[in-house]
């Protein structure tokens, strides 16, 4: 059992109060507790927020796309939930009214030798259920984007883009108006088992639960450990930063505009995405941070560090990429770096059409043997789930994944 502040110790057991606490306001957390509340409003549910609002982290700092599912290896959950997961979303922005754009999004591959990956997406792709996929030549892909370089591409009709912001907005207010509760300003620092259920600890006060749902992104893994679940994979923060175009060079996008990713790594590569509100942003890269909350370079959290280079995997993931890492460092500080690789993309691009933009920060979780896991990660365990690894698609996905933490949470 975790020690707790004395305030927060029960007197007794929690008994089956039938409260459902969850960790975390981000996209995934809110969408977890609007699907409890829909399956079930006499249940009481309560979201627990360390910041001052919900979506300040990976869920307010994304590109804000509708992915579809086509990267995914078939049968994986990253695959299942994506596709299932942006037919939901599209259908809850339009029945609460939350800004979002179906625009579409071409895939590219700029030589011969990307070909046979780009062929590789597009198998894939139908094997998930995507629908309307098409290559294209490079005439007809020019018609659609005449300023993109492309000896072939991929069209992903069913993509486009939201404000994901807006969403959790909307979430609140579906779970405010079901009896649900929202508490921001609760950073959890102990969890404890205790008969027929868990008390949770926060600065200030404590939530008596009868069961636990960790959907803490960037901090799950140590929120699973606090829980007293033996966690062998380490929450790795990936830095990725934007250049948004002048708005004077926006014309030279008018789809989203992808890369052919590299196989090993679940990056997707620099390109551009449309905004919904009206931008265009450029990126983002790989960096490997030193804070999990690290949205600037100069950002350094010696806990954060700590934990990242004391673990091994870390380690033998560099032993195993070191260019990779080396060349995202190098390209992070590089503008003309950065315009290089978006150029293989849009030729015409120069260095002046970009201006700094955001940044956001990946939590990735990687194995001890160095491996950067590629599917979603959910463990279950007594009266608990935990998620430990749901970066890109999780925004999309994310009524997809409570809709498997609400009927996992009965048997857990």
């Amino acid at each position: 059992m975790t020690n707790l502040p004395s305030f927060a110790r029960p007197t007794e057991g929690v008994g089956d109060n039938g409260v459902t606490v969850i960790i975390g306001g981000g996209i995934i957390g809110l969408a977890t507790a609007y699907k409890l509340l829909a399956n079930d409003r006499s249940r009481r549910v309560i979201v627990l927020e360390k910041e001052a609002a919900v979506a300040q982290h990976q869920s307010g700092h994304n590109s804000g796309v509708l992915h579809a599912g086509l990267y995914y290896a078939p049968g994986s959950l990253k695959a299942r939930l994506a596709v299932d997961g942006i037919r939901q979303m599209k259908a809850f922005c339009r029945e609460f009214g939350v800004p979002h754009e179906v625009c579409g999004k071409l895939v590219v591959a700029t030589t011969e030798q990307e070909v046979p990956g780009l062929e590789e997406l597009l198998r894939r792709g139908i094997a998930n259920g995507l629908s309307g996929l098409r290559m294209l030549s490079p005439a007809e892909a020019r018609e659609r984007e005449p300023h993109v370089q492309s000896v072939a591409a991929v069209l992903v009709p069913e993509e486009g883009i939201v404000d994901y912001t807006a969403v959790c907005s909307a979430l609140v207010e579906r779970i405010v108006e079901r009896g649900g509760e929202v508490r921001t300003n609760m950073a959890v620092e102990a969890i404890a088992s205790v008969p027929g259920g868990w008390v949770v600890a926060t600065p200030n006060d404590s939530v008596d639960a009868s069961y636990l749902i960790n959907c803490a992104g960037l901090h799950c893994d140590r929120v699973a450990r606090l829980a007293g679940e033996a966690v062998d994979l380490r929450i790795v923060p990936f830095r990725g930063e934007y250049f948004t175009l002048r708005p004077d060079r926006r014309a030279l996008v008018k789809h989203l505009v992808y890369p052919v990713p590299d196989p090993v790594f679940p990056f997707l590569g620099v390109h551009f995405t449309r905004t919904i509100g009206g931008d265009v942003e450029a990126g983002p890269n790989a960096v490997l941070a030193l804070a999990r909350e690290g949205y600037r370079a100069t950002r350094v959290n010696l806990r954060d560090a700590a934990d990242a280079l004391l673990f091994p995997g870390l380690w033998r993931f560099l032993r195993r990429y070191p260019s990779m890492v080396g060349y995202e460092l190098r390209r992070s500080f590089s503008r003309r770096r950065f315009c290089a690789s978006l150029q293989r993309l849009v030729p015409e691009l120069q260095e002046d059409d970009l201006a700094p933009g955001g940044a956001g920060v990946r939590a990735q979780a990687v194995a001890s043997d160095g491996t950067l896991i590629q599917d979603f990660v959910i463990r279950q365990s007594a009266k608990a789930l935990h998620l430990l690894n749901a970066p890109s698609p999780g925004a999309t996905a994310s009524l997809a994944i409570a809709d498997v933490l609400v009927s996992s949470l009965g048997s857990a």
